[in-house]
């Protein structure tokens, strides 16, 4: 019969704590005001119940409404459980005797509750509730051994510390499980709130941008097309759904497509190409595509931007530059040919005169190789040169270069100082172009020095990649802000040169994938840097 009593009042105390909860579940409001008060008379109410509801043995009623009473000091704090114990003790006053250890056992419990909370206020929950009912246990101890209640029933008091026991358990895992769950609801519906806000912008950017889109898989098929497809190629949603992307592609284009998507799958690095892809009226449009892959997935996500218009563009500014190089080059030809022209024309007025020698004839041939060796240089650089591509080295083109210019330099009285950093420089180019590149630069370089001197080439590696072929001239030097202009046509400083030999240099540089750079201080001399590929085992 008291078996059935216990349950009876822990099935009816588990129904009064889970009936506020989940009716708490089901209301989306705003905190009620004065919360704690609220719960604190409700768990009064719920400790009234418990009393009248305890369980009568040898004159004396126990039960379990002190359960409710530590449930609110650790969930609400010391005035709220007071609140309750009051309403607990009353009912208990009201429904039987022995008043005196009812109140003293009351008070003693409340002032043991209410230091106990200040000094575990900073616990977690379970061990706020363990502390408190180890401290209500204590003063249950006091009461009975200061009032001599039933000290020969020591099973009647373990009876009842482990009836309170179970309720305050029931009671705290019911509060706690529904505290977490409302947490993890919270929780889940904040991040759908999130997701949702960020799905939206995102799909606000997809769907008005110009840029298009699409989600590709590892077999090619396009499971996403942007709206900016209808926009940019004409072609509506229900027209691309389910479709391949070889309907859209240019077919030369295709293969490329293909390899680079098949390679990006299930990897990390994107890549970038240029695709043509067909506009719903048949004609084709350029775009530049970015290709990300999608970590840990099977898909690629692919943007592609029209370049059309700037690829026009860049033909008009293309066909631009090329009208003013060439309206440079007729301007800088017509200068350069009409002084030996003048020179011809006057001299051939004197001859009409008769009066002429043989020195004027000289003169006359001199200004006509003058103007041959102009439209020569610029042959050169304007014809398609026909190369021949061959394995050379470079330390036996400089050591070619300087012993076909040795007699020369010997006559200025220049001596060539050359060092190798390695006995080996090999790259792949056309000999005479190169041959030609450096018998132009050495020879700047001995011409800049009128009194001799000494002219040092160095032949280095620069990494493993590239050879370098310093050429430092103690000439008089090239002024810092002329520079930049080293290399443009008709732009010399000497006094006859045309700036083309130099600018054939960087021509033939440039094709061998090189560059050249210069650095130079006024009368100190000038530095002059080749730097080619270097052919890799």
């Amino acid at each position: 019969m008291i078996l059935f009593d216990f349950i009876v009042n822990i099935a009816i105390f588990s129904l009064l704590v889970s009936t506020p909860l989940v009716i708490r579940s089901f209301i989306h409001q705003k905190p009620i005001k004065y919360f704690s008060l609220w719960a604190s008379l409700y768990a009064g109410v719920v400790s009234v119940i418990l009393v009248i509801l305890s369980i009568k043995q040898q004159g004396y009623a126990y039960d379990i409404r002190y359960a409710p009473v530590i449930l609110v000091f650790a969930y609400f704090g010391p005035i709220p459980g007071v609140i309750t114990g009051l309403f607990s003790l009353l009912t208990r006053l009201v429904s039987g005797g022995n008043w005196a250890p009812a109140i003293i056992g009351w008070l003693i419990n409340m002032m043991i509750l209410c230091v106990v909370h200040k000094i575990m206020s900073h616990s977690s929950q379970f061990r706020k509730i363990g502390s408190l009912f180890m401290a209500y246990v204590a003063g249950y101890l006091v009461t009975i051994l200061s009032f001599h209640i039933l000290l020969t029933e020591p099973l009647f008091h373990l009876q009842y510390v482990l009836f309170v026991m179970l309720g305050v358990i029931l009671g705290g895992l019911l509060i706690e499980s529904n505290d977490r769950l409302l947490r993890i609801n919270r929780q889940n519906k904040y991040m759908e709130a999130t997701l949702e806000k960020s799905e939206s912008k995102y799909k606000l950017i997809a769907n008005h941008t110009s840029d298009l889109i699409i989600v590709m898989d590892q077999n090619h098929t396009v499971s996403y097309f942007s709206p900016s497809h209808e926009l940019v190629l004409g072609y509506e949603h229900h027209e691309l759904k389910g479709n391949l992307l070889w309907m859209l592609v240019h077919p030369k284009d295709l293969e490329i497509f293909h390899q680079t998507i098949s390679t990006m799958i299930g990897g990390q690095e994107g890549y970038s190409l240029e695709v043509r892809l067909k506009h719903k009226d048949g004609h084709w449009k350029e775009f530049e595509s970015r290709c990300q892959p999608v970590k840990g997935s099977h898909y690629v996500i692919v943007i592609s931007r029209d370049i059309s218009d700037r690829k026009k563009a860049e033909e008009i500014l293309l066909q631009s530059e090329k009208l003013s190089i060439v309206g440079e080059l007729a301007a800088g030809i017509a200068h350069e040919i009409r002084n030996p022209l003048t020179t011809i024309k006057g001299f051939l007025q004197v001859y009409k005169e008769g009066n002429y020698s043989r020195k004027h004839n000289e003169l006359l041939l001199s200004e006509l190789e003058r103007i041959e060796a102009i439209t020569s240089e610029f042959l050169s650089l304007a014809k398609p040169q026909l190369t021949q591509l061959t394995v050379t080295d470079l330390l036996e083109l400089v050591d070619y270069t300087t012993e076909i210019l040795s007699p020369e330099a010997l006559l200025k009285n220049i001596e060539f100082q050359i060092s190798y950093e390695a006995t080996h420089f090999p790259i792949t180019g056309e000999k005479n172009q190169l041959k030609q590149m450096l018998l132009n630069i050495i020879k700047n370089a001995m011409e800049s020095m009128p009194d001799g001197g000494e002219i040092q080439i160095c032949l280095r590696k620069e990494g493993e990649c590239h050879g370098v072929i310093a050429i430092q001239d103690h000439g008089c030097g090239i002024p810092e802000e002329l520079l930049p202009k080293l290399g443009e046509p008709f732009y010399s400083l000497k006094e006859k040169g045309t700036g083309l030999g130099l600018m054939i240099c960087k021509k033939i540089i440039k094709q061998h994938e090189g560059d050249i750079t210069y650095s130079s201080k006024m009368n100190e001399g000038t530095l002059v840097e080749i730097r080619l590929p270097l052919l890799q085992a």
